[in-house]
Protein backbone atom coordinates (compact mmCIF):
# COMPACT_ATOMS: atom_id res chain seq x y z
CA UNK A 1 0.00 0.00 0.00
CA UNK A 2 1.24 3.68 -0.54
CA UNK A 3 1.59 6.64 1.64
CA UNK A 4 -0.42 9.48 0.94
CA UNK A 5 2.49 12.05 -0.42
CA UNK A 6 2.44 15.36 1.32
CA UNK A 7 1.57 18.21 -1.01
CA UNK A 8 4.21 20.23 -2.70
CA UNK A 9 2.71 23.24 -1.04
CA UNK A 10 3.22 21.65 2.48
CA UNK A 11 6.93 21.26 2.41
CA UNK A 12 8.18 24.32 2.60
CA UNK A 13 5.74 25.09 5.79
CA UNK A 14 7.07 21.84 7.46
CA UNK A 15 10.62 22.86 6.98
CA UNK A 16 10.36 26.23 8.14
CA UNK A 17 8.34 24.85 11.82
CA UNK A 18 10.37 22.05 11.75
CA UNK A 19 13.24 24.73 12.03
CA UNK A 20 11.37 27.30 14.09
CA UNK A 21 11.22 24.22 16.79
CA UNK A 22 15.13 23.76 16.70
CA UNK A 23 15.93 27.39 17.02
CA UNK A 24 13.42 27.58 20.16
CA UNK A 25 15.25 23.83 21.40
CA UNK A 26 18.42 25.32 21.16
CA UNK A 27 17.84 28.95 22.62
CA UNK A 28 16.19 27.57 25.12
CA UNK A 29 18.98 24.86 26.07
CA UNK A 30 21.67 28.00 25.82
CA UNK A 31 19.92 29.92 28.40
CA UNK A 32 19.59 27.10 30.56
CA UNK A 33 23.47 26.36 30.56
CA UNK A 34 24.17 30.53 30.80
CA UNK A 35 21.79 30.40 34.15
CA UNK A 36 23.41 27.72 35.44
CA UNK A 37 27.38 28.83 34.39
CA UNK A 38 26.38 32.39 35.37
CA UNK A 39 23.91 32.68 38.09
CA UNK A 40 22.02 35.50 38.61
CA UNK A 41 24.99 37.62 38.18
CA UNK A 42 24.64 39.54 41.16
CA UNK A 43 27.47 39.68 44.11
CA UNK A 44 25.84 41.19 46.63
CA UNK A 45 22.50 40.41 48.48
CA UNK A 46 20.21 43.19 47.10
CA UNK A 47 19.71 46.61 48.89
CA UNK A 48 16.64 47.67 50.71
CA UNK A 49 14.40 49.91 48.81
CA UNK A 50 15.97 53.23 48.95
CA UNK A 51 19.52 52.10 50.04
CA UNK A 52 22.61 52.89 48.30
CA UNK A 53 26.17 51.16 48.45
CA UNK A 54 27.82 54.88 48.48
CA UNK A 55 29.91 55.43 51.21
CA UNK A 56 32.02 58.42 52.67
CA UNK A 57 33.36 58.79 55.99
CA UNK A 58 31.25 61.23 58.02
CA UNK A 59 35.04 63.98 57.69
CA UNK A 60 38.15 63.89 56.78
CA UNK A 61 38.16 62.73 53.04
CA UNK A 62 41.36 61.99 51.41
CA UNK A 63 42.22 61.07 47.92
CA UNK A 64 41.34 57.03 48.88
CA UNK A 65 37.88 57.99 50.30
CA UNK A 66 37.31 59.36 46.65
CA UNK A 67 38.71 56.90 44.21
CA UNK A 68 36.89 54.39 46.49
CA UNK A 69 33.46 55.51 45.92
CA UNK A 70 31.27 53.41 43.34
CA UNK A 71 27.83 53.89 42.26
CA UNK A 72 24.67 51.51 42.22
CA UNK A 73 24.20 51.68 38.16
CA UNK A 74 20.62 51.61 36.81
CA UNK A 75 19.15 51.29 33.52
CA UNK A 76 20.67 54.77 31.99
CA UNK A 77 23.99 55.31 34.12
CA UNK A 78 24.05 56.27 37.67
CA UNK A 79 22.04 56.98 40.05
CA UNK A 80 21.47 60.59 40.22
CA UNK A 81 20.79 61.01 43.48
CA UNK A 82 24.15 59.39 45.00
CA UNK A 83 26.50 61.63 42.65
CA UNK A 84 24.57 64.35 43.79
CA UNK A 85 25.12 63.47 46.80
CA UNK A 86 28.47 62.79 46.83
CA UNK A 87 29.58 65.86 44.97
CA UNK A 88 27.96 67.99 47.42
CA UNK A 89 29.45 65.99 50.22
CA UNK A 90 32.80 66.33 48.45
CA UNK A 91 32.10 70.00 47.49
CA UNK A 92 31.30 70.97 51.31
CA UNK A 93 34.54 69.22 52.46
CA UNK A 94 36.65 71.30 49.86
CA UNK A 95 34.83 74.52 50.92
CA UNK A 96 35.66 73.84 54.75
CA UNK A 97 39.59 72.95 53.87
CA UNK A 98 40.15 76.05 51.67
CA UNK A 99 38.57 78.35 54.50
CA UNK A 100 40.97 76.64 56.93
CA UNK A 101 43.98 77.24 54.75
CA UNK A 102 42.82 81.14 54.09
CA UNK A 103 42.57 81.52 58.26
CA UNK A 104 46.33 80.09 58.07
CA UNK A 105 47.53 82.25 55.88
CA UNK A 106 45.93 85.15 57.73
CA UNK A 107 47.17 84.00 60.47
CA UNK A 108 50.82 83.85 58.88
CA UNK A 109 50.22 87.28 57.67
CA UNK A 110 49.42 88.75 61.43
CA UNK A 111 52.26 87.00 62.57
CA UNK A 112 54.68 88.44 59.74
CA UNK A 113 53.66 91.96 60.12
CA UNK A 114 54.50 92.04 64.01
Amino acid sequence: MRRPRLACHDLPVTTALIYLVVMVLVAAVVFLLASLVFGRGEELPPLPPGGTPTRLPGHDLTGDDVRQVRFQLVFRGYRMTEVDWVLKRLGGEIDQLRAQVAELERGRAVEETR
